[in-house]
């Protein structure tokens, strides 16, 4: 999975819906909310020490109620490496890698090869 890149990333902001099209044609779709739950920087996941390379599990079932902490303001490129987002609430804080967000793909598929290493 390292390999795989990006081809495409849209922002639907009626649908609040992130697309990611992957260098093997596979297409992310994430809601605003488990973006910014799922946000990887240390003052969202609870200070350094519990910052991993992959999302934590509970982000596939928690949400985050409609406000401006879910309203998407833009995305911007980090390097050749990620994304990072500013949402309406001022938070712009976390780095979203390419792994981190294939990690983070919520169809059957990837959390299928998360789960069970394949």
């Amino acid at each position: 999975m390292d390999d795989i890149l990006p081809k495409g990333i849209s922002a639907n902001k009626k649908n609040k819906e992130v697309a990611i099209i992957w260098s093997d044609d596979h297409i992310s779709t994430y809601t605003f909310s488990l973006m910014r739950y799922a946000c990887p920087c240390a003052e969202c996941r609870g200070g350094h020490d519990q910052m991993s390379a992959e999302p934590p599990g509970e982000v596939f079932y928690m949400r985050i109620e409609d406000s401006p902490a879910t309203h998407l303001v833009h995305i911007e490129n980090v390097g050749s490496y990620g994304i990072t987002f500013e949402w309406e609430d001022g938070h712009h804080f976390g780095i979203y890698n390419w792994h981190y967000l294939r990690a983070l793909c919520p169809c059957t598929i990837c959390r299928e090869m998360m789960i069970y290493g394949q």
